[in-house]
């Protein structure tokens, strides 16, 4: 008796497929099939083929690279995506948060926090990227949940969560209640039962705005709902030495006394690290963020302070972001992996560390596990889900072929995306989306950035005459 064969909506045959799955199998006549929300078959075309019965064929000869989606685990979706690129790059970090990146994000609407995400969603689904976490830089998160609603993607995002009194008149424990209050209501509304591609977590704006009493609300609420933690700390030497003058410990230090640290949190940046540092991290099972591309453009000194190879040797997991557009970045996974691979190498002189493989592990498994979503997504493998990208080698990038892994992180770029499915369903389709009206959304663009910039009362400078 032979066995039944196996029902599948998709098969796709023929085609590289790199699997990162736990052997991290290359199939160079590979198929991938799948049922549904689920991939149900992988490995060698002639195999596959015997083994599936599929309702659609995909012939991917001498045309496609198949791989998992990729996890960009830190990026800010509202604010900067309408306002890209009108910060100068002659700024330091701190000047570029408060005195140009700010004032653009109080001055949207809920109308314009919802095409900034679409943007976002589309540049990153066009780029191979089908699940995110964002920054934590939401104002109207209903807004923004139904926005991404219609564009297919997987995201875990929140609303701006800080609590900290600046000003003397605050009202620290009032601020604290609200935010608490406003991390609970956005957790009840969007949950990550059930299986949703958009659910909520505590995104905390980090470095100091924060009081311990908010970071030991999020981290019970992660704890308790199986969700999720991430804040920025450590861009910049500032966040140190807040916590060594306020708690007399370092910042991942005192978080660590917090109870804070954990496989459910990952903090972006984290360039200005110590040992002890580094030790608590890798012990805890702390995520790190990496966003190589808003360092070289911020000048954050990840490359001369940063102790990103030692984390990884410490078995840190470190994921990639692309972090804002105003810090000069695409939403480009495969930029930030290119840039990933080279820094260090060129940094220490060791060309051993941050191996393509290595890199292309922290866009996909790295990010998943960091995402909470290391069992279902981030390898192609029956049980997955099927959230996965074709790479079109009908490019001059990707012409000849040799090594895949090397290509796609040495060679090629998002815009060889030729096709994407998140969670079964095809979201690219020959470049653009199968669900988003990509000229309306271009000329809303347009508009929004224009009158958030009037708003804010922002200049646009430029060292060149522009007549």
């Amino acid at each position: 008796m032979t066995d039944a064969p196996i029902s599948a909506d998709l098969l796709i045959k023929h085609a590289w497929i790199v699997t990162m799955d736990a052997q991290r199998h290359v199939y160079r006549d590979g198929a991938i099939a799948i049922a549904a929300d689920r991939i149900v078959a992988v490995g060698p075309s002639a195999e596959v083929e015997r083994q599936v019965l599929a309702k659609e064929i995909i012939d991917g000869t001498d045309r496609f690279v198949v791989t998992p989606g990729f996890v960009n685990c830190h990026i800010h979706i509202t604010g900067e995506p309408i306002t890209r690129g009108y910060v100068p790059d002659n700024t330091d970090w701190r000047t570029n948060v408060f005195e140009w990146l700010i004032p653009t994000y109080m001055a949207q609407t809920p109308e314009q926090e919802q095409i900034s995400a679409r943007l976002a969603a589309l540049e990153m689904l066009r780029t191979g990227t089908t699940c995110f976490v964002e920054a934590g830089t939401i104002l109207n998160i209903d807004a923004v949940m139904e926005a991404l609603a219609e564009t297919g993607i997987r995201g875990r995002l929140g609303q701006w969560l800080q609590d900290r009194a600046f000003a003397p008149d605050d009202d620290q424990a009032k601020l604290t209640a609200d935010a608490i209050a406003r991390m609970e209501a956005q957790q009840a509304a969007y949950p990550v039962s059930g299986d949703p591609l958009l659910a909520t977590w505590p995104c905390l704006v980090g470095h100091n705005t924060a009081t311990d009493d908010l970071w030991r609300a999020a981290t019970d609420l992660a704890r308790e709902s199986g969700t999720g933690v991430t804040a920025h700390m450590s861009a910049d030497p500032a966040d140190p030495e807040f916590y060594l003058e306020t708690t007399g410990r370092r910042a991942i230090a005192h978080l660590a006394d917090l109870g804070a640290l954990g496989p459910h949190l990952s903090l972006t940046h984290a360039v200005y690290l110590d040992e002890e540092e580094v030790s608590l991290l890798a012990e805890s099972g702390t995520s790190v963020t990496h966003c190589p591309m808003t360092a070289m453009k911020g000048g954050y000194g990840a490359t001369a302070a940063g102790s990103f190879p030692e984390m990884a040797a410490a078995g840190v997991n470190i994921q990639l972001g692309t972090d804002g557009n105003n810090n000069g970045n695409a939403a480009d996974m495969m930029r930030a992996m290119f840039v990933t691979a080279g820094l260090f190498k060129d940094a220490r002189r060791d060309t051993s560390l941050f191996s393509s493989y290595r890199v292309l592990e922290m866009g996909t498994l790295n990010g998943a596990r960091g995402a909470q979503l290391g069992e279902t997504i981030g390898a192609l493998a029956p049980g997955m889900k099927a959230d996965f990208v074709l790479h079109d080698r009908d490019r001059p990038e990707w012409r000849p072929l040799f090594n895949a892994v090397n290509q796609l992180i040495y060679s090629a770029d998002g815009r060889g995306v030729h096709s994407v499915w998140v969670d079964g369903r095809r979201v690219v389709d020959n470049y653009h989306s199968t669900l988003i009206d990509e000229e309306k959304l271009f000329a809303e663009a347009e508009a929004a950035g224009k009158d958030v910039l009037e708003k804010a009362n922002m200049p646009i400078p430029s060292e060149w005459p522009v007549i």
